[in-house]
């Protein structure tokens, strides 16, 4: 059986804790693969090998670093149809829906090439009297990014690239259920130039991760996961000194207002909704019509759709979406219906018992689809990960606004409308991090930043973007004079600019 190790010091080391975790195909359920789980050494091996690289990296100059984002996202084109593959054959994921992954993460890699720019200082001629004042910004060190399972590859590349280009070395923790893409990844990394030990690949599980929260030479973590992992992660990194951000869980709603085209968000809905068989954080899990008649018009062109959909293998062309991950997570999704039944929701359309002729044993489930259900609700409180959708029925625009803007998680959320004072409305007064207006996963592009509010994220600054250098980077301020052969004697008064 294939076994995957850990990438160190520019090249795959098997791994030497003899401890495994095991990697299935969510197809059939099978085990495909063994994923070696790195005991601490094993993760200290990896900081030192980024901070003896980072002294050669940090010194080179953006434009060369630069020149590896490039290449290394010619590499990525080159070789995106077998990424796509190996990402769908661990995940499940559609290969159309593998393929956005990968593209995304792509994009900010795209960004990341401005480095040149984007890592440019201030200046202030003659700030005073001779004196002239500017700002550089200079990488951290050794810094770590823990990374989720179901965006295999977009989230890596979120983190690693700004990172990289920012002149800092790296540790990748991925997830150990899907980790053969992140790999490939730094293969074609070292392929592009990057010096070894620049980019280091830890498979493991907490045994690593407390490993780079609690070692000092690791000078920033950046995590995306779960909100209680992320919790946990943004309290010990932050007691360990370290600059930490953290992204956690989601419970994404989407207003429909009596005057929306409601075509235009059952389609919406359905796809976000539904796609990636819910595995996504910014997946839409709660429709919140506004009144009765929008609310009845809704959940009659939902059901049909619902029950429509086509769930197949990770490889058919035609599926919808494709299996969960896991077998545990497909238990713990139904789990989740059963509770929303006994809770008193309805239960409109049930995909608990959906099998595929052929995948008996894969981790298939088919949509799901509530209606009436209540704030008070496990099914509304707690974010499912599945392919389930709660419709919240809400008597007016100002209850609408309440339940996402009062919801423990703030991620994403988004109003369809043809009116635009209710949109602007909407958009200025939800207390949630990402706003869409007749566009349901409002993830922004890769020049803006990404995140959530509330317990959707932990830290001050956001992924990608702007954020992403200012939090690789820290800020030196030089304020400099130069003789002028006039000596005016000791100051002891605070320098000011009287």
């Amino acid at each position: 059986m294939r076994e995957i190790g850990h990438f160190i010091g520019g090249k795959e080391v098997k791994g030497g804790s003899g401890r495994f975790g095991d990697v299935f195909d969510p197809n059939t359920g099978e085990v495909q693969a063994r994923v070696a789980l790195a005991s601490k050494a094993e993760t200290v091996q990896a900081i030192a090998n980024a901070e003896a690289a980072f002294p050669g990296w940090a010194g080179t100059n953006p434009q060369r670093r630069a020149r590896v984002m490039f290449k290394f996202l010619d590499l990525v084109q080159k070789d995106f149809d077998n990424l796509a593959k190996l990402l769908s054959s661990e995940h499940g994921k559609t290969i159309p829906d593998a393929r956005g992954d990968i593209q995304r993460g792509v994009e900010v890699v795209e960004f990341a090439c401005g480095i040149p720019h984007l890592l440019k200082g201030e200046f202030s001629d003659g700030a005073g009297p001779g004196i002239d004042l500017f700002s550089m910004r200079q990488p951290l060190g050794v810094v770590a990014g823990i990374t989720p399972f179901n965006f295999p590859a977009m989230i890596p590349m979120w983190k690693f690239a700004p990172a990289l280009a920012c002149g800092n070395t790296f540790i990748l923790k991925p997830s150990e259920r899907d980790p053969s893409v992140p790999m490939r990844l730094a293969e074609l990394l070292v392929e592009a130039g990057l010096p070894a030990g620049v980019l280091n690949v830890v498979n493991g599980d907490k045994e690593s991760v407390d490993a780079l929260l609690t070692d000092p030479r690791v000078r920033a973590i950046g995590f995306v996961g779960s909100t209680p992992i992320a919790e946990y992660i943004y309290a010990t990194g932050c007691a360990h000194g370290k600059r930490v951000q953290c992204f956690g869980g989601a419970k994404n709603h989407m207003i429909v207002m009596p005057d929306a085209d409601i075509d235009q968000a059952v389609d919406a809905l359905i796809g976000a909704g539904y796609g990636s068989a819910g595995e996504r954080c910014m997946a839409i899990s709660v429709a919140v019509p506004v009144g009765q008649k929008t609310a009845d018009l809704l959940i009659e062109k939902l059901i049909p759709r619902v029950e429509s959909l086509k769930v197949g293998p990770s490889n058919d062309p035609q599926a919808d979406y494709g299996p969960m991950v896991t077998r545990a997570h497909l238990n713990k999704v139904r789990g989740y219906v059963e509770t929303g039944i006994k809770e008193g929701a309805k239960l409109k359309v049930d995909g608990r018992n959906f099998k595929l002729q052929g995948y008996e044993n894969g981790n298939f489930m088919g949509g799901c689809l509530f209606d009436e259900v209540t704030p008070d609700m496990t099914i509304y409180k707690e974010e499912i990960f599945g392919p389930v959708l709660s419709v919240v029925r809400a008597k007016d625009y100002e209850e609408a606004l309440r339940l996402p803007s009062e919801h423990e998680y703030g991620n994403g959320v988004s109003i369809f409308t043809r009116d635009g004072d209710t949109a602007r409305d909407f958009t200025s007064r939800v207390n949630v991090g990402m706003v869409g207006v007749n566009f349901a996963i409002p993830v922004p592009l890769a020049y803006h930043t990404f995140g959530g509010w509330k317990r959707s994220g932990f830290g001050d600054l956001n992924q990608h973007g702007p954020d992403a250098i200012r939090f690789y980077t820290k800020t030196k301020t030089v304020t400099a004079r130069w003789p002028s052969g006039t000596k005016e004697g000791a100051e002891f008064v605070i320098p000011t600019m009287k």
